[in-house]
């Protein structure tokens, strides 16, 4: 089932309980859902949409531009396919949201992810990894996160695929690179694991579920 908006900025009408947030942003059908922390981390807090607005967020959306899932870069960037949001969407009036503080914004996040349905999720970052890791794939609790190792690696989930990204902040080789090529290899290969059971409906018409 395709949601049928064309709203880019905050497509499902988000209202966390705090005075600035930075809602999600995107192709509300996306194949890719880009994940991470909170503004304060991965900017946004000026332009309102994440990843947006720091050096490090100019180099992780160069990489997904090099990669087909941008059209253009920018505070306002042209999509592709791809959804961009944070665990916790409000700006922090201090440097971290405590646990109370992500634990309440966790059902926010929740919606929405389920809300796209990407068939790929994106982590960015140790936090967000963890989140996606433990929460939607069969990993143990407590994996021990490892970003330099995860980076750019296939991990399968429960209904997702799972790519972490590590912290563009912390980039200083060849993880861009590393990026571009495994998100290119990636959409070389049936990645969306969909079947078509049109073949059981009167007309047989194309009914893709995952």
């Amino acid at each position: 089932m395709r949601n049928v908006t064309d709203r880019v900025s905050n497509p499902f009408g988000m209202e966390p309980p705090c005075d600035r947030f930075v809602p999600g942003y995107g192709d509300a059908n996306a194949d890719f859902h880009v994940v991470g922390d909170h503004p304060g981390v991965h900017g946004g807090a000026d332009t309102g949409v994440p990843f947006t607005g720091t050096p490090a967020a100019e180099r992780l959306q160069d990489a997904l531009r090099e990669a087909g899932l941008l059209h253009t870069v920018g505070d306002e960037p042209a999509v592709d396919r791809t959804f961009l949001s944070y665990l916790h969407m409000c700006v922090p009036a201090d440097d971290t949201p405590s646990d109370a503080e992500y634990t309440e914004m966790e059902r926010y996040f929740d919606a929405e992810l389920r809300a796209i349905a990407a068939h790929v999720l994106l982590p960015v970052g140790e936090r967000a990894t963890r989140h996606v890791v433990e929460t939607f794939t069969a990993r143990a609790h407590r994996t021990e996160i490892e970003m330099d190792r995860l980076h750019g690696q296939e991990i399968l989930g429960s209904g997702w695929l799972v790519l972490p990204i590590q912290d563009p902040s912390d980039w200083a080789g060849d993880e861009a690179e590393r990026l571009v090529e495994s998100l290119l290899e990636l959409q070389s290969t049936d990645f969306r694991r969909e079947t078509d059971l049109g073949r059981f409906l009167p007309g047989g018409e194309s009914y893709h579920v995952r």
